[in-house]
């Protein structure tokens, strides 16, 4: 991507990172205009960067570019200070404009993935829902959750069969996984 934003006469790639810290380091250090984020990376992701981003140096934009093309990684990119959200099979010439664009503080959405997420409405699970549903996404039992975060176990399973209801899940496997495909955990 680095690469194909050099070609254009009018941008100038000034650093690339390997991660979302490594990311939220850099802008501080070298001020870009815009700044290309992914959501998944090791470590702090996309969102998170971008918050930290926009927070310290809110004279950079954030242009999301990712794979993850799900409404709620797009509703919480936004949310985060993000200027815009495209995928990573956008052609080079219309990575370059949404680039122009956001640097002009205009917004720019994948079209297709900015109506879905219309349809889908907000992400309907509460923050704590949302850690405890990512703590079950690797199998550990509420008594493990309940530990990690200083709760009773009785409350983690009341949180855990919120989730279940909110997101029209049979079990909590299921809903951990209608989670990830939206994009709200």
């Amino acid at each position: 991507m680095a690469a194909l934003l050099e070609l254009e006469g009018d941008l100038e790639v000034c650093g690339t990172a390997a991660d979302g810290a490594e990311a939220v380091r850099l802008v501080g250090e070298l001020g870009p205009d815009v700044c290309l984020m992914d959501i998944q990376m090791p470590g702090m992701d996309g969102v998170e960067a971008t918050r930290r981003i926009r927070q310290a140096n809110p004279g950079t934009r954030v242009l999301i570019v990712t794979t993850f093309a799900r409404p709620g990684y797009l509703r919480s990119a936004l949310d985060a200070g993000a200027s815009g959200f495209i995928v990573k099979d956008t052609p080079a010439e219309e990575l370059a404009e949404a680039v122009r664009r956001v640097h002009a503080g205009l917004r720019v959405l994948d079209p297709a993935l900015a109506a879905e997420s219309l349809f889908e409405g907000a992400n309907p699970l509460s923050d704590r829902e949302q850690q405890i549903l990512r703590l079950a996404a690797d199998g550990r039992s509420a008594a493990m959750i309940a530990a990690e975060v200083f709760l009773s176990a009785g409350t983690v399973r009341n949180h855990l069969s919120a989730t279940i209801g909110k997101t029209g899940a049979e079990n909590r496997a299921q809903a951990v996984r209608i989670a990830l495909d939206k994009g709200w955990i």
